[in-house]
């Protein structure tokens, strides 16, 4: 209702202000919005409901005139209006009415008005809350990250933009590019939400060491940037950089586990390395790659060196894109050898790219790289169309129950979907029990639902399975109960002279009798001397073999058993590194090659 706050006194003296404005009285009462009438010393002569409930005070209070009692938006109510009289000119204000959770925001008209001769003000709000709530959570979601509470890239860019705007003062800071090491691993083993506590928690600990001239902003996943300004020298960055690191690798308590990680960082200064967001940026990427293709978990600052690989890198990338694309790969065959009687048991097929100029590019050169962009599931595919092109001309050299084996990286062997479609490739193939997949040992041992969700697709169809590199990655004896292959290919690190290690002999051994327990075959990889292939048919039970001993990989028109058999025969009668009578010992052992 509309409260008379004067007093006895003055009834005839607001009788005389509003004359007959009674229906003006009931209008302003109906009103939803706060309305209230001031006279010149700033007291209150109307105020309706609405008025009394934005400032939380009754009408018997507001109408007592003491202001000991009133709330502080009330008194400084009183206050502006006195000051708005006295200016005569209009004002538009926010208002904000209590604190905490009963925290308000009116939009406040006050407007001068005469009337009976008396000075008044006429004021009007309209409560903004609700639109200021929603007003500060768009602003925070297009500037801001939900998950950390930092700023995202628009305002570290922005940031960045007004440093170098300073045209006279031109500042020296340093960008630093933060990267979580192995952070994708954390979220498969203890889960994305103690995944997302992690990234919160590690905002936290970086935020508290800086400045309030930094800025750390979260600019994807595991990504962050770190504005250091000003500074002195890159030897104080490098000393505080390190700092974070040290700080990083100390344990994170999420969920009742103990989580351990650490950060890789590539660090560029302005004005030394750009003197723009965008090459700074870029070159602070370009420190941060060459730290974690060398040594995760440490930092790097930013050199011309750098830039050069990185040229060269992006090259060899647009090759490997534009490669795909006009399908410019062949594939290699290796055999593997029965060494007790020197038949081929199957053939490895080894992709190389035919350079933009023709030339022959080994997978070294581009693998890796095709995994890294997200292109090996297209090149693995390609890899099989090329071998079925050939599959005639392969049972004509080597016979239609020849294996043919094919490499699959650990990242595809994790991927559910890729390996799905890749079963399905390999049985539109009509002979999917020919191929072989070799997986590196990590995708059975780091990726346990291969065996529980992917193996299960290539056992009905028959294909084999076989564990690549076997010893040199998470591998244990123990290991090999809980896997399921149908054979194992020891790394060429234990072969390597292997009629000289006594240790590796008697790993071999190890890996042998085991794998024979389990069923699977033994596949020695990388035999490349007469000497080795000696040691391993007289002194194992190993039957199958695999290098350059036998033959390199080479294109399927250049390779037959008897070019395999005679390269083999002849490296045997150039060996001179083993004595004579040890030789013919290991020869008549074996029979190979009579």
């Amino acid at each position: 209702m509309i409260t008379a706050v004067r007093d006895s006194q003055d009834e005839r003296r607001e009788r005389e202000t509003f004359g007959d404005l009674h229906e003006l009285r009931d209008l302003i009462k109906a009103l939803p919005a706060s309305v209230t009438v001031q006279d010149a010393a700033g007291d209150f002569v109307l105020a309706n409901e609405a008025a009394c409930h934005q400032f939380g005070i009754s009408a018997e209070s507001l109408s007592a005139g003491q202001m000991s009692q009133w709330p502080d938006g009330v008194v400084q109510r009183r206050k502006v209006a006195a000051d708005i009289l006295r200016s005569g000119h209009p004002t538009v204000c926010e208002e904000v009415v209590g604190s905490g959770a009963s925290r308000r925001i009116f939009l406040t008209t006050h407007r001068p008005v005469r009337l009976a001769g008396r000075q008044l003000l006429l004021s009007s709000a309209v409560d903004l809350t609700r639109q200021k709530a929603t007003e500060d959570d768009l602003f925070r979601r297009a500037y801001f990250d939900e998950l950390t509470g930092l700023p995202n890239r628009a305002v570290f860019e922005g940031r960045i933009n007004s440093l170098l705007a300073d045209e006279k003062v031109q500042p020296r800071f340093a960008l630093a590019f933060i990267d979580i090491d192995n952070f994708k691993h954390i979220n498969d083993y203890y889960g994305h939400a103690a995944g997302d506590a992690l990234l919160a928690e590690i905002a936290k600990r970086l935020g508290r060491e800086l400045r309030d001239t930094d800025v750390l902003a979260r600019i994807s996943g595991d990504e962050f940037l770190l504005l250091l300004s000003p500074i002195d020298n890159a030897e104080d960055v490098a000393n505080f950089i390190a700092f974070l690191l040290e700080r990083l690798k100390k344990p994170f308590f999420i969920a009742g586990s103990e989580i351990f990680a650490s950060g890789s960082i590539g660090v560029s200064l302005h004005p030394e390395h750009g003197r723009s967001y965008k090459v700074l940026r870029q070159n602070a990427d370009i420190a941060l790659y060459r730290v974690k293709n060398d040594v995760k978990g440490t930092a790097a600052f930013f050199d011309a060196g750098m830039e050069r690989e990185a040229m060269e890198r992006m090259a060899v990338e647009q090759s490997l894109r534009l490669a795909i694309l006009d399908k410019r790969f062949r594939c290699a065959f290796q055999p593997k050898i029965d060494i007790r009687n020197g038949k081929v048991k199957g053939i490895e097929a080894l992709v190389r790219l035919v350079g933009d100029s023709g030339e022959i590019q080994a997978p070294g050169t581009f693998i890796d790289l095709a995994v890294e962009l997200g292109l090996i599931d297209d090149l693995t595919h390609l890899v099989l169309a090329e071998i079925m092109k050939s599959i005639d001309l392969i049972d004509e050299r080597f016979g239609s129950d020849t294996t043919i084996s094919i490499n699959v990286a650990a990242k595809q062997a994790a991927d559910v979907k890729f390996m799905a479609s890749f079963a399905q490739a390999l049985k539109d193939t009509g002979c999917p029990s020919r191929f072989v997949i070799e997986v590196t040992e990590d995708a059975f041992i780091s990726k346990a639902h291969f065996q529980r969700e992917v193996l299960p697709k290539f056992r009905e169809l028959g294909v084999g399975i076989s564990i690549d590199d076997f010893g040199i990655g998470y591998s244990s004896l123990s290991a090999l109960a809980d896997i399921t292959a149908d054979e194992i290919k020891i790394d060429r690190s234990f072969i390597i002279d292997i009629h000289k290690r006594p240790r590796s002999q008697g790993i071999l051994r190890a890996i042998e009798s085991l794998s024979e327990a389990l069923g699977m075959a033994v596949i020695a990889e990388g035999v490349e001397t007469f000497e080795e292939l000696a040691y391993l048919q007289a002194a194992t039970r190993i039957r199958y073999a695999q290098g350059y001993y036998f033959s390199k990989p080479i294109f399927l028109d250049e390779l037959t058993p008897a070019t395999v058999l005679a390269g083999s025969e002849a490296r045997a009668g150039s060996s001179s590194r083993m004595p004579a009578e040890t030789r013919q010992a290991y020869s008549r052992a074996s029979g190979f090659g009579r």
